[in-house]
């Protein structure tokens, strides 16, 4: 099949490059070079120039023979992210979630080392911490920062632990890497975060990983509480069955946007 013409602007190595992130998928998480030049209709030599340069900016981990995408990848769908899709699929179930619980409930993305908040429904309720979309915090005191970084691959955590600034925020703030990664470690067996009075006295927060149609993390989903109204164990009695029911709707709607969008682009004659 002959190719298409392109205009004179049009960069190639950047459309090949851009391929070699599309060879990773659910299905294929890793593969070897042969598998990616065999996808991408590449020789293996530019193929592996092509992997290795994403290697070199973080984008594609190598392990002896193999590659997979890294979370950074993840930097290059923040945009659409927070700005149409997810936001936009998640607020209805938001909104039923605090009609539900009476508290007010967000949906954060993972941005650099910080969360970043990109929906947000409150409650009729005043908290003493102010949060608005665009509200940054730092990722290892949040309860939905905790549970995406939770499920980061280990290298890519053990670097973030060896930059991150672990003072305290409160007296009840982690402040070992150690005691953090075991308490990742918890939240990844357990399936969510609580944290209790870390970011801001008074303040707790319990939250659930959003994931994709693929199964990789993308957001957090997060029921902030005041810690004069609600135990630890009333969080987990009265909210935690509310917020796993809210993420699993999220989730059933990002699956089938997912799949539309794909249906569109075989329709369009797009071909991997």
């Amino acid at each position: 099949m002959p190719e298409p013409v392109r205009a004179a602007h049009f960069v190639r190595s950047f459309e090949r490059g851009l391929a070699v992130i599309r060879a990773f998928d659910a299905e294929h998480p890793v593969c070897t070079l042969s598998e990616v030049a065999r996808t991408c209709d590449l020789t293996r030599a530019a193929a592996r120039r092509l992997l290795l340069t994403l290697v070199d900016l973080g984008y594609v981990h190598q392990d002896g023979r193999t590659f997979r995408l890294t979370p950074r990848v993840l930097e290059l769908g923040y945009s659409y992210l927070s700005s149409a899709s997810l936001p936009e699929i998640a607020e209805p179930h938001l909104e039923r979630l605090v009609e539900c619980t009476r508290e007010s409930s967000s949906l954060c993305v993972l941005d650099g080392d910080d969360v970043v908040y990109v929906a947000r429904v409150p409650a009729r309720r005043i908290m003493t911490a102010a949060i608005t979309v665009g509200t940054r915090f730092p990722a290892h005191v949040t309860s939905v920062g905790r549970v995406i970084l939770a499920h980061l691959p280990d290298e890519d955590l053990t670097a973030r632990l060896a930059r991150t600034d672990l003072r305290p925020l409160t007296a009840r703030t982690i402040v070992s890497a150690q005691a953090l990664r075991t308490e990742l470690a918890r939240v990844r067996r357990q399936g969510y975060a609580l944290v209790d009075q870390e970011l801001e006295e008074g303040l707790r927060s319990i939250a659930a990983p959003v994931r994709d149609r693929g199964g990789a993390v993308v957001a957090a989903v997060n029921i902030p509480v005041h810690a004069s109204r609600k135990s630890l164990a009333s969080v987990r009695r009265d909210l935690l069955p509310h917020l796993l029911a809210a993420v699993a709707g999220i989730e059933a709607d990002l699956a089938l946007s997912t799949g539309r969008g794909r249906a569109a682009s075989r329709g369009t004659g797009t071909h991997r």
